[in-house]
Parts: structure tokens; C-alpha cells; sequence
């Protein structure tokens, strides 16, 4: 019993090992997109602040890797994350989407922002600078307001309509 557990155990490790070696392709744009937000609409300083700590890591081009992102599989997992958070929004993406998807990302940041339900609870767990104050989310519920109001006035109103 005890050479079947220690074998077990060696071909796990081996295996632990092995997949130390496929990497999936890190989240690193390198400065701001021509399709970023900040390229069309104003975000301001403390916005930006916000932006940064709770949500681009998830929702931006440009993810800061903590130090357990080189182990995998937890890799993997964060990856997929990310990529899930980028597939709903991506800041760095956010002017290439048509303008009715621009106006409804706008409502969705407000509402799940005041739900608590982004950031995730997994992501604030861990990034406890990323649980934002009501304060913070205020200012974030003004903010997506104001760009809103700024679409409202430049387009139709049956353009920004849910289907």
C-alpha cells in the first residue's frame, strides 16, 4: 500500500511540475488604446484611481499579475477570469463598441456596482484596496450618469434602445 501511495504520489508531482511549463499569454497591452474610454470620454483622476484598482485588472488590456499568477493551474483560473471580464467589458475596447453596447456597459457598471456584485468578491478578497466605499461608488454612479447624459445628446434616442 505504502509503494502505491509514494508512486501515486511522485507521478503527481511530475505532473505538478510539467504543467509549471504551459503559460497561458499574459494580459500586457503596454499603455493606452486607441479604443480606450479615456480616448473619447472624460474620466477624471479619481475615476481613473478606481478604474484601476477594482476593475482593469479584470475589464482593461492591461492586468497587474500578483505573484501567484505564476503557478498554475491557479494561471489558468485567473485567465479565464480575466478573459470572462473582458468578453462583458473591456475599458481599453470600450470606443470600438457600437454605441447602444456603450450606453448599456454604462448602465451595467452602475447597477452591479451597486449590487456589490463587481468587483467580484473572489478578486476583493484577495485585493482588499479594490472594495470600494460608498463614496467610491457614488462617484462612479455620477460618473457613468454624466457619459451617458454626453451619449444621450449626441445620438438618437431609439439608437440607444434595448432590443
Amino acid at each position: 500500500m505504502k509503494k502505491i501511495f509514494k508512486r501515486i504520489l511522485i507521478a503527481l508531482l511530475i505532473i505538478f511540475i510539467a504543467i509549471q511549463f504551459i503559460r497561458p499569454a499574459r494580459n500586457k497591452s503596454g499603455g493606452i488604446s486607441a479604443n480606450d474610454i479615456s480616448t473619447k470620454y472624460p474620466v477624471p483622476d479619481s475615476i481613473q484611481a478606481i478604474l484601476k484598482v477594482a476593475c482593469n485588472d479584470c475589464h482593461s488590456n492591461n492586468t497587474r499579475y500578483p505573484w501567484y499568477a505564476e503557478i498554475q493551474p491557479v494561471a489558468w483560473w485567473l485567465n479565464s477570469h480575466i478573459k470572462d471580464g473582458k468578453r462583458g467589458l473591456n475599458f481599453s475596447e470600450f470606443t470600438s463598441y457600437r454605441i447602444k453596447k456603450q450606453f448599456r456597459r454604462l448602465d451595467d457598471i452602475n447597477e452591479l456596482v451597486k449590487k456589490n456584485e463587481m468587483p467580484l468578491s473572489s478578486y476583493s478578497l484577495i485585493h482588499t484596496d479594490a472594495k470600494l466605499s460608498d463614496r467610491q461608488k457614488l462617484a462612479l454612479a455620477n460618473w457613468t450618469k454624466a457619459l451617458k447624459d454626453t451619449i444621450k445628446a449626441h445620438y438618437p434616442a431609439d439608437s440607444l434602445l434595448r432590443k
